[in-house]
C-alpha cells in the first residue's frame, strides 16, 4: 500500500473519530449506592455440652454444605518463655498422626470426604476444620476429634515441620517488610505475650522438643476451653447429637487452666528504631501505635483502618503510591486481639526514601486527628465494608471464620447480624475522636529497615535517638535488643 492511500486512511479515520466523539454523550453521573441490605443469616445459637465445649451453630438451610471449625482457645500468647512458636507447631502436628491413623491416612480419609483438615494457631486460638456435604458430616467431625484428642506428635513430623518452619524463617528474615513488621509488633508489646512472634525464631524453633507439644497439648486443649463452631445447613438437635458423639468423651483435666503472663503493651523503646540490613535492595517502614481489643469499638476500629490504609482508594496509599510513586503497595491493619490490639501502617519503598515515607504516615496519622473525615469520603469507605463482609459470610467456610472471629475476641456471636448497621452508624466524629485516643503521637513508635548506607539524608529525617541496630544482633524473642 502506498503512503498516500495511508496518509488518506489515517486522515479519514481521524475525521470519523472527531464526529464520534462530537456526537458522544457525557457518561452520567453514577447513582448513589442503595442502602445496604439486612444480612440474610439467622443469628448464631449456642449450646454446651456436660463438658464445657460450647457448640456455636450457624444454620444456612438449603446449601447441603456444612463447615466445622474446632476453636482452642489458647494460641501464641501460651507459648512459654524462650519457646516462641511452640502453639504454632503445636497445632501444625495436630494433623500429621493420631493414634489411628498416619499423616497420609488422615490426609486420604479427609479426602474421601470431599474436605481438607485443616490446623492452625495464632492469637488466643487454636483451630481445625473441614468443610463437607451434610450428609458426611458425621464421618468429618469424628476426624476432628481424632486429631483434637489423639495426636501422638512423631518425632520425624516435628524434624520435618522444624525444618520447613526454620526454611521459611530464612527466607522471611531476607524481607526487610518481615523484620520491620515483627520487630514493631515487639516493639508495641515489649517483653508482654503478645510481642514475640508466633511462628518463633531460628533460635527458639531449634529449642522445642516434643515433651513441650505434649505439654501445651495437654493443659491447653481440653474442653473447657473449646467452642465447636458448626455453620450450613444442620439443625440445633443435629449440632448437639453430633458434637455429644464425637466431643462428649472429652475429659477436662480437674486442674484450673493456667493464666498467661501480661498482653497489655509495654513499650519500652524510643520513637523511632532503625535495623540496618546492608544489601537490601529496599527500606520497610512501619508506625504502630496502641488500639483497643477487639470487643472494643469495632466497628469505629475497622472504619479509621479502612479511610488510614485498608484499600487501594486509602488516604496512604493515595499519597504514597498514587500521588508520588515511592512504593507500590501501602496501607494499614487492625490487629485486634483479644485483650490489646495494635494500628499498623506499613511501607515498602527505595531505601534513599524510607525518611519521606515515614513523615507522610505520621502526617496521615495526625490529619485522623485534626479533621473529621469528610461525608462522601466516610460513605465510599463504609460501603467498602460492608459489601467485603456480606461477600465474606457468602460461603458456610465465610460465615464459619466470621463466628470464630467473634468467639476468639470473647464476642457474643449473635453480634454477627449487627454487623451492618455498626458499620453504617460509624460517623466522621467518631473516627476522630477513635484516632485521637489512640494514635496520640507520645504513642506512636516506627520501626525501618533496609541498607542504612543508602539511606543518606533520610537518617536526619528520622532523627533515631540510638544507634541502628545490626541484623544479626536484632532478638525478636525477648526484645531486648530493641529497648536501650
Amino acid at each position: 500500500m502506498s503512503a498516500s492511500v495511508l496518509l488518506r486512511s489515517g486522515v479519514l479515520l481521524a475525521g470519523l473519530l472527531a464526529v464520534f466523539m462530537a456526537q458522544a454523550q457525557p457518561y452520567p453521573t453514577p447513582p448513589a449506592p442503595a442502602a445496604p441490605r439486612p444480612l440474610a443469616v439467622a443469628p448464631p445459637v449456642e449450646q454446651k455440652l456436660p463438658n464445657g465445649l460450647r457448640i456455636v451453630l450457624a444454620e444456612r438451610p438449603g446449601v447441603r454444605l456444612v463447615t466445622a471449625n474446632l476453636l482452642v482457645l489458647s494460641g501464641s500468647e501460651a507459648d512459654p518463655e524462650k519457646l516462641s512458636g511452640l502453639a504454632t507447631l503445636t497445632a501444625t502436628l495436630l494433623t500429621k498422626g493420631t493414634r489411628k491413623h498416619s499423616a497420609t491416612a488422615l490426609a486420604t480419609a479427609a479426602e474421601a470426604l470431599g474436605g481438607s483438615l485443616d490446623s492452625g494457631a495464632g492469637w488466643n486460638q487454636s483451630s481445625i476444620s473441614i468443610t463437607v456435604a451434610e450428609p458426611l458430616l458425621d464421618p468429618a467431625l469424628a476426624l476432628v476429634a481424632e486429631v483434637a484428642m489423639q495426636p501422638t506428635f512423631a518425632q520425624t513430623e516435628l524434624d520435618r515441620a522444624r525444618i520447613q518452619a526454620l526454611d521459611e524463617l530464612k527466607v522471611a528474615y531476607a524481607q526487610p517488610g518481615t523484620i520491620a513488621a515483627r520487630a514493631a509488633n515487639r516493639v508495641l508489646y515489649g517483653a508482654a505475650a503478645y510481642g514475640h512472634p508466633a511462628s518463633g525464631t531460628p533460635a527458639s524453633l531449634q529449642r522445642i522438643a516434643r515433651d513441650d507439644l505434649v505439654d501445651l497439648h495437654r493443659s491447653r486443649y481440653r474442653p473447657d476451653n473449646a467452642v465447636l463452631v458448626l455453620a450450613g445447613d444442620i439443625d440445633g438437635p443435629a449440632a448437639r447429637r453430633l458434637a455429644a458423639k464425637h466431643f462428649g468423651s472429652w475429659k477436662a483435666p480437674a486442674q484450673r487452666l493456667a493464666a498467661v503472663g501480661t498482653v497489655v503493651p509495654n513499650s519500652l523503646a524510643p520513637p523511632v528504631t532503625v535495623i540496618d540490613m546492608p544489601s537490601s535492595g529496599q527500606a520497610a517502614a512501619v508506625l504502630v501505635t496502641p488500639a483497643p481489643p477487639g470487643n472494643t469499638e469495632r466497628a469505629v476500629g475497622q472504619v479509621t483502618n479502612s479511610v488510614l490504609g485498608g484499600g487501594y482508594s486509602s488516604r496512604i496509599n493515595q499519597e504514597i503510591r498514587i500521588k508520588r510513586g515511592l512504593s507500590y503497595g501501602a496501607g494499614s491493619r487492625l490487629d485486634a486481639r483479644r485483650q490489646a490490639g495494635a494500628m499498623l501502617a506499613s511501607v515498602q519503598t527505595k531505601n534513599e526514601s524510607a525518611g519521606e515515607v515515614v513523615g507522610l504516615l505520621q502526617a496521615e496519622f495526625d490529619r485522623l486527628i485534626a479533621t473529621p473525615v469528610p461525608a462522601d469520603e466516610l460513605a465510599a469507605r463504609k460501603t467498602t465494608l460492608i459489601g467485603a463482609f456480606s461477600r465474606s459470610v457468602e460461603t458456610t467456610a465465610g460465615l464459619a471464620g466470621a463466628v470464630s472471629s467473634l468467639v476468639v475476641i470473647g464476642v457474643a456471636p449473635d453480634d454477627l447480624g449487627k454487623r451492618i448497621d455498626a458499620l453504617g452508624a460509624v460517623t466522621g466524629a467518631d473516627v476522630q475522636r477513635y484516632a485521637a485516643n489512640y494514635f496520640a503521637l507520645p504513642k506512636r513508635r516506627v520501626v525501618v529497615a533496609g541498607d542504612v548506607a543508602k539511606f543518606g539524608p533520610a537518617m536526619k529525617t528520622l532523627s533515631p535517638t540510638a544507634p541502628p541496630i545490626r541484623q544479626e544482633a536484632l532478638d525478636l524473642e525477648n526484645g531486648a535488643s530493641l529497648t536501650r
